[in-house]
């Protein structure tokens, strides 16, 4: 008699299951794993991070290479969970682009931030209770420092160590002299093929980098109809693989038409903007102005397996480096009004125009 197998709906999805020894993965809802950042406030923004299968698009400012940092961090963040990365750069010698990646650092603030006073001296409840915890306290510990190890804060100051750089899967390409972008697409599509989006698990996550994509440099970049065909295509292979692939770009070397196809085809947009050094109206409006480097703009978050948009409190962030060395991103905040600049605090509002301060005349 033959065996009959269970029937299995149409509808359901067969969502691929994370191992406990893969680290640098986190699920997230509606079946969506996400890798990280390599930025713990970007992350916490983003809902997560990256999800797999997704496209993250950074747009360049011309004054500040702030897109930079975005891009070490992330793939220093790969490297450092041992994932298999593709760099591309317009570059002559991209490899040497590896020297100046990050090394994982910590922060006295971070340290403070993530301490948990029950923790530190045991559970403090009763002590009749005490027993009915103490053999799952070994497992909350792993899980606890499991979710620390998905994000980093790194060091800019301090090189990544070269044993995060040597026996792994790095592949790095120029492409500089490329007469079109068939080189560059053979490359994403042999790199991703490591990371088949049908696999019933996942063991290890691909990060692709592609540093300025549109730059004068290149050969291609005259060819917008060209270049977006490739942005098409990397976002069709990325989406059934188990990989993320971000894209830096100059959007003032683009016409206006090409730039707004190449953000529509984003599933993460993200700016970064300098700040003038002596802006002084903008020093007036914003507290903290004189510890920021830049700004980041959110302009699109990725949905993957649900069409529930994201509506973020804020868009704009403030770039600072803490102790110069730690990237942090923090909302804006306004500076208190002052007496001298405009109405204080004491001015009392008068809907019949009168000048007098005190009670409201109606």
């Amino acid at each position: 008699m033959a065996t009959s197998k269970p029937r299995t709906s149409s509808f359901s999805r067969n969502l691929a299951t994370v191992t406990s020894s893969t680290p640098g993965l986190k699920y997230g809802p509606n079946g969506t794993i996400f890798i990280s950042s390599g930025i713990p406030d970007l992350d916490k923004i983003l809902g997560g991070g990256f999800p797999l299968g997704s496209l993250v698009m950074v747009m360049e400012d011309a004054e500040a290479p702030h897109h930079m940092l975005l891009l070490r961090n992330f793939m220093s963040q790969g490297l450092v969970h041992k994932q298999p990365l593709l760099y591309a750069s317009p570059s002559k010698d991209p490899k040497g682009f590896l020297g100046t990646l990050p090394t994982p650092g910590s922060s006295k603030d971070d340290k403070s931030r993530d301490r948990d006073p029950e923790n530190e001296n045991g559970l403090r409840i009763a002590w009749q209770y005490k027993k009915y915890f103490s053999d799952n306290q070994h497992h909350f510990d792993s899980n606890r420092d499991v979710k620390h190890e998905y994000c980093h804060d790194f060091d800019l100051r301090k090189p990544l160590e070269k044993h995060f750089i040597s026996g792994q899967h790095i592949d790095c390409v120029s492409i500089l002299d490329s007469p079109n972008l068939a080189a560059l697409r053979d490359h994403c599509a042999t790199f991703l093929a490591q990371f088949p989006r049908n696999a019933s698990s996942i063991s290890s996550a691909g990060r692709i980098a592609i540093q300025s994509f549109c730059a004068p440099q290149c050969t291609y970049s005259n060819m917008e109809w060209d270049m977006l065909s490739f942005i098409r295509s990397l976002r069709s292979m990325v989406r059934s693989s188990n990989a993320v692939a971000v894209v830096t770009f100059p959007p003032s070397l683009l016409s206006p038409s090409f730039s707004r196809r190449w953000q529509h085809m984003a599933d993460t947009l993200l700016s970064v903007r300098a700040i003038p050094d002596e802006d002084k109206e903008m020093a007036k409006l914003l507290t903290g102005y004189q510890d920021m480097v830049g700004l980041l703009n959110v302009h699109k978050v990725a949905r993957i397996n649900t069409q529930v948009p994201v509506i973020l409190d804020t868009t704009t962030f403030s770039i600072k480096l803490q102790k110069r060395r730690f990237l942090v991103l923090e909302s804006l905040n306004q500076a208190p009004i002052d007496s001298s600049s405009g109405t204080s605090y004491g001015t009392s509002a008068s809907c019949s125009g009168s000048s007098k301060t005190g009670t409201l005349d109606f």
